[in-house]
């Protein structure tokens, strides 16, 4: 498999601090490589030196002749002067874009809403950002360069864009901290950090476990990290991204690696201690009437948390998913109806503006004034280790809060709500501009926070990670329980035609193919002692002996990779073979793992 760009022992610093030292890698056709890390640690550096905006400082970036490259960056080049139609379409009329299937659905999922001859100029920075994803995606390219693309996408749609560029014929190459999005696109995931980029098989939850398998391997000192990654892999085989099926060899590896470690939090303990604190009633909707200028959210809706419930809400950008929070805050009136909060609640709400920080304040001084020290269920931990834990060490203690990047002061805020003790926790969107390390911290330190949570984000992984429920916002009305989650979510709104289901909102017009929504009856089950059970037994042991193979096969590569890997620049040829031999069994993988769902789908 030819390789469209390389990287040879290249070198970026930006003043003294180095972001990448003699990385060497390489993006094949048809590959699709998820990119995580820590903020700040160079992912958007990589990028950019990867499509020439940035030159490194030393070593060699080749790209393939004619190469084709369409890069969304975090900001936008939209020319204001223009026209939404301008800026996307080319100025196109309805009838000559509507015309092409693949466009029409581009423009139906992504500009949902926008007027497409409203100026650019006007529109708001969500806005902004779907047009440039959409008008990327409407050019053909050898390669798409994605950073953050989830950004001001609701959960359906960020569905839709993975189903999407799962189905492009083009390499990818994406920034995103979205872990879910990351399992479903991804072949390959490389981790930046400290310089280095480490590249793993698979998407996130792949990522996971190799990198768990290495620290083994290692004997990594890092012990509370190592417990952190364990406590995710336990996440991934009792949580919603598990609940596919996997060859049997992977799950008794991920199996024993973790058959000691404990469920990521114990629902009824936390819920005893929740009822301590909380006492019976926690907040009750009755009969409410809301509404956000003339357009009606909730009609005669009835809703009651409880204590100890965590609760996640989904719906379409401006089903009302804001307002319900403001609603169940105490922010924003009922028009009709009531809302209860009972005598003990402390209840806290994490909006999506930062606007409430002092930016002349110093983050340890301005934490120390509200709480020296905090409780959890594990007990008593002062401001200055939560501040820690949270990644502020060193001379982020001290530094100006107005001088911290937007991902800080997104820590900064949830950490100030926290020291304050509630009971009850709205947040709106908490995962905006975090990377994947905090979220796994913030993850890991509300499995240990007694009280009522109620979320709002469209980061589906983050949602099912620290919920127990999902409620939705289908535009009847009312906030309906979800049983299956987002899953059920998804299904509900789409109808048999692939269109969307008459609860969706007017403006919507998403299309998605119908294949994508599968019922637990689509496929025959064979019958227990069956000629058909037989068979599907037989094939199934016979592709694990070859995935097995496969595995081995992977690993004498990749050792035989990493041996050559200082010596890229000279070794070129011999590694660029072994990365084809590679992808050749990635592919031969990817084609036994679908027989094998095939197979295992019949015994089920």
């Amino acid at each position: 498999m030819a390789n469209l760009l390389n990287l040879e022992r290249v070198s970026k610093s930006y003043g003294i601090r180095p972001l990448l030292t003699d990385v060497s890698l390489g993006v094949a056709v048809g590959q699709r490589i998820g990119i995580v890390g820590r903020n700040g640690d160079g992912k958007t550096t990589l990028l950019e030196v990867m499509t020439g905006i940035e030159e490194p400082d030393s070593g060699r970036v080749s790209r393939q002749r004619g190469l084709l490259v369409g890069y969304l960056h975090q900001g936008d080049q939209l020319e204001d002067t223009h026209t939404v139609r301008e800026a996307v379409l080319g100025g196109r009329s309805d009838h000559e874009w509507a015309a092409d299937p693949r466009t029409r659905e581009i423009v139906d999922v992504l500009l949902a809403g926008v007027e497409l001859d409203r100026a650019v100029v006007g529109l708001s920075g969500g806005e902004r950002r779907r047009c440039s994803l959409a008008a990327l995606l409407l050019d053909d390219h050898d390669l798409v360069v994605l950073d953050e693309p989830t950004n001001h996408l609701d959960v359906e749609a960020v569905a839709w864009l993975a189903r999407h560029l799962a189905a492009r014929p083009s390499a990818l190459v994406v920034v995103t901290h979205d872990r879910w999005f990351l399992d479903e696109v991804c072949q390959w995931t490389w981790e930046v950090h400290d310089g280095v980029v480490d590249a793993y098989e698979g998407g996130y939850a792949a990522f996971v476990l190799a990198k768990a398998e290495r620290q083994r391997q290692a004997a990594a000192s890092e012990v509370r990290r190592q417990n952190l990654v364990r406590k995710e892999l336990a996440w991934l085989r009792r949580g919603p991204p598990a609940r596919t099926s996997k060859p049997k060899f992977r799950i008794d590896a991920a199996n024993q690696l973790i058959e000691d470690v404990p469920p990521p939090r114990d629902r009824l303990e936390l819920q005893r201690f929740a009822a301590q604190r909380l006492g019976k009633d926690v907040i009750d909707v009755e009969d409410v009437d809301l509404f956000r200028g003339d357009r009606q959210l909730l009609s005669h809706a009835t809703w009651r948390l409880g204590p100890g419930d965590r609760v996640g809400i989904v719906g379409v950008n401006g089903a009302g998913k804001t307002s319900v929070l403001s609603l169940l805050a105490g922010e924003l009136a009922p028009a009709v109806g009531r809302v209860k909060h009972g005598r003990t609640v402390a209840l806290q709400h994490l909006t999506q503006q930062l606007d409430d920080l002092d930016p002349e304040g110093r983050v340890l001084p301005t934490v120390e004034s509200i709480r020296r020290v905090t409780r959890t269920t594990d007990g008593e931990i002062t401001a200055t280790a939560l501040l820690e834990r949270f990644g502020f060490t060193g001379d982020r203690l001290t530094a100006r809060i107005g001088d911290l990047s937007g991902g800080e002061r997104r820590r900064f805020q949830l950490l100030r709500l926290l020291l304050t003790e509630p009971n009850v926790l709205l947040l709106d969107e908490p995962t905006n501009d975090l990377d994947i390390e905090t979220l796994n911290v913030v993850e890991d330190f509300l499995d240990g926070w007694p009280g009522t949570l109620v979320v709002v984000s469209h980061d589906r992984y983050f949602l099912e990670r620290v919920t127990d429920s999902v409620w939705a916002l289908l535009g009847d009305g009312q906030i309906s329980m979800l049983p299956r989650g987002v899953d059920e979510y998804l299904e509900r709104r789409i109808g048999t035609s692939g269109q969307l289901s008459p609860e969706s909102s007017p403006d919507s017009t998403v299309t998605t193919p119908e294949s994508t929504v599968t019922t637990p009856d689509s496929t025959a089950k064979a019958k227990a002692g069956s000629a058909e059970e037989r068979a599907a037994r037989k094939v199934i042991a016979r592709i694990d002996r070859q995935l097995e193979r496969i595995a081995e096969q992977e690993a004498e590569l990749n050792a035989q990779i990493e041996a050559l890997a200082p010596q890229a620049a000279e070794r070129y040829e011999e590694l660029a073979g072994l990365s084809a031999r590679l992808g050749t069994l990635a592919d031969e993988k990817g084609e036994l793992e679908l027989e094998w769902l095939e197979a295992a789908e019949a015994l089920e």
